[in-house]
């Protein structure tokens, strides 16, 4: 039996997971997701710190969905901690933000990410990247084995 694969999705706007979340409904995508609404949250969930300490509940994911504009730790240094951490290092971080900006796609990829996506603004759009994202990175992506 396969599976389900799990998504972390990180974004503090709460229009943005909500519209997320109706995307991957709408794409039929099964997959199990939490969100964190901070880069601190993501980082107690990705390192089972606090409420996140308990990995039946809240398991690593495998793939993370991450903002890069975002108050406190943004997702900049999230990016940086989990290229930097040998247990999760290998997990897929996937930049979805609204940024175009050249910088921080040089930035993003500088510090590891395996991809970067611009927001679509119309949530059709939004359906399609959301879709095509979980065929990819979920079906046909095979991954990296895990860090011992």
């Amino acid at each position: 039996m396969r599976k389900i694969a799990s998504i972390l999705l990180v974004d503090d706007n709460k229009m943005d997971v909500e519209l997320a979340l109706d995307a991957f409904g709408q794409a039929r995508l099964s997959n199990r997701i939490e969100v964190a609404r901070s880069g601190q949250q993501a980082l107690d969930y990705l390192f089972g710190e606090g409420e996140f300490a308990d990995r039946q509940r809240h398991p690593m994911p495998d793939l993370i969905l991450l903002d890069l504009k975002m108050p406190g730790i943004d997702g900049f240094e999230v990016l940086r901690r989990i290229k930097n951490a040998p247990g999760i290092k290998r997990i897929p971080v996937v930049i979805l933000t609204s940024s175009s900006e050249e910088g921080d796609r040089m930035l993003s990829y500088d510090d590891g990410a395996n991809s970067y996506l611009v927001k679509p603004v119309s949530f059709s759009g939004f359906v399609k990247v959301v879709h095509q994202v979980g065929d990819y990175w979920l079906t046909l992506n095979v991954g990296a084995p895990p860090v011992e």
